[in-house]
């Protein structure tokens, strides 16, 4: 029998599906085997973490490559364009393997699920695709696997429903001392060159004491680093009753027992607050870190963004930040090219960075989403001259951050050490409160523990060191 956890209890008709799914599968394939392959950001890493739950209660195993599953599902993302070039690069080579592997069937979910462009292709072009469904339809899982190994038509389940939350649906996390926990879903921004309130819907926010419990049961397991997720953590408590915030989760998640430390993102500036900061300063468990996007450093082009705030308001930010938290780190994401942008806003973007000095970038050039407004903009700057600038700005923040690195030799830092260097033998790696990879000479007792390691010699992309 599989474990009837509390999702279960409160919906039986999912139990009893979920189980003559299991039925089925042991009659067909004795040896049930799923292989899963999660795209884009740690929210779907997340949603693959309860997809993986689901298929354990209904008897997959996991398998390592697409030609030893019965099973194989792909949870995708449909944040950049190249993102869904290679999902459907990928489900093109299944074609061969299913055509000999007899009774393998195929499933595709997330968020590129969530645009009607896409799932027509996939209904014209793939027609050996056997299910589909959206961001808001795991719990549908079983019902459309009961249908399907039932010899009934492919199965499609898009509904947007009404994007209410549905907790304690079974987990299948990965081993480790690192765990992602969702506050919230969706978002309300519609910054106009995101698709993510259209495929992921409006914010909602989960219940305080929901978060805590999961929370505590991580700690207990031995979870040592909890990332708090949302597209906008800031707006956190938007549809909560009574004065529940962002900052009031973080204090009554510091006051939890145990050796642990707290992540979080993605900020957005808008939502940013004196009180979250001081909140933060407070809360020795949460590191002093911020992943802040700011996009550009051009208000022109961030109106245009519909971003909600301007250079001057992120740098007041910043210096919130640091006035409160002196040791506080920031990180950031940059679109290059936007529609529109010409080579002053881009040496504002520059300027801002060179300002701020982000400890780590995430860059992309502009990448068009269907269904946005910026789709829809007159963008006239040929792709090299844009490429052009992307290099520029790798090359700025490269030295900047080669800077910053060189001045952490001789310091001392704590670090928790979660597995093996690839520095070679007796080397172990783990991440600073700035998120920064530091190896060091260690033991294995050490891994999943926190390690004071002194710094001795730096590169770009790490640093190294020895336990102090």
């Amino acid at each position: 029998m599989s474990e009837k956890n509390d999702f279960y209890n409160k919906n039986p008709q999912i139990w009893e599906m979920t189980e003559r799914v299991k039925k089925l599968l042991l009659e067909q394939y004795h040896h049930p085997a799923v292989f899963i392959k999660t795209y884009g950001c740690q929210q779907n890493v997340s949603d693959g973490e309860k997809i993986k739950g689901l298929l354990a209660s209904m008897g997959y195993e996991f398998a390592d490559s697409p030609e030893n599953a019965d099973l194989v599902l792909f949870n995708t993302c449909a944040i950049r364009e190249n993102a869904e070039v290679r999902v459907f690069g990928n489900v093109g080579a299944l074609k061969p393997i299913k055509s000999r592997r007899k009774g393998m069937l195929i499933a595709l979910c997330g968020c590129m699920m969530q645009q009607e462009i896409v799932v027509e292709k996939i209904k014209k072009s793939y027609p050996y695709v056997d299910i589909v469904f959206g961001t808001n339809a795991l719990q549908q899982l079983p019902e459309m696997l009961l249908r399907r190994l039932s010899g009934e038509k492919r199965q499609f389940d898009l509904d947007g429903r009404d994007g209410s939350i549905i907790e304690d649906l079974p987990l299948c996390r990965e081993e480790g001392i690192k765990a992602n926990l969702p506050i919230m879903y969706g978002c309300d921004n519609f910054c106009s060159y995101c698709i993510v309130p259209y495929v992921r819907g409006r914010e909602r926010s989960r219940k305080l004491e929901k978060i805590l419990e999961e929370s505590r049961q991580l700690v207990d397991t031995g979870y040592k680093e909890i990332t708090l997720l949302g597209q906008n953590v800031n707006s956190y408590g938007k549809g909560l009753d009574g004065s529940v915030d962002f900052s009031c989760l973080l204090e009554e998640m510091n006051r939890l027992d145990g050796d642990f430390r707290i992540r979080f993102m993605t900020s957005h500036p808008k939502d940013c607050t004196e009180k979250l900061i001081q909140t933060i300063a407070r809360c020795e468990k949460v590191y002093p870190h911020f992943h802040l996007p700011v996009q550009s450093g051009s208000n022109r082009i961030l109106k245009q963004m519909n971003r909600h705030y301007t250079i001057e308001k992120y740098l007041s930010l910043i210096d919130l930040a640091r006035k409160w938290i002196p040791d506080v780190t920031f990180s950031s994401d940059i679109i290059v090219g936007f529609p529109g942008e010409i080579r002053q806003d881009f040496e504002d973007t520059l300027s801002l960075i060179r300002q701020v000095r982000y400890h780590t970038l995430f860059t992309f050039i502009y990448s068009p989403r269907p269904g946005t407004k910026a789709a829809e903009m007159e963008d006239p700057v040929p792709a090299e001259e844009k490429s052009a600038w992307f290099q520029e700005l790798l090359d700025v923040q490269s030295q900047i951050r080669g800077e910053i690195q060189e001045a952490m030799i001789g310091q001392t830092v704590r670090v928790l050490a979660d597995g093996k260097g690839k520095s070679g033998e007796g080397w172990l790696s783990g991440r600073t409160p700035a998120n920064d990879i530091v190896e060091f000479i260690g033991t294995q007792e050490q891994i999943g523990n926190f390690v004071d390691v002194k710094i001795d010699r730096a590169l770009n992309w790490a640093l190294f060191g020895h336990t102090a």
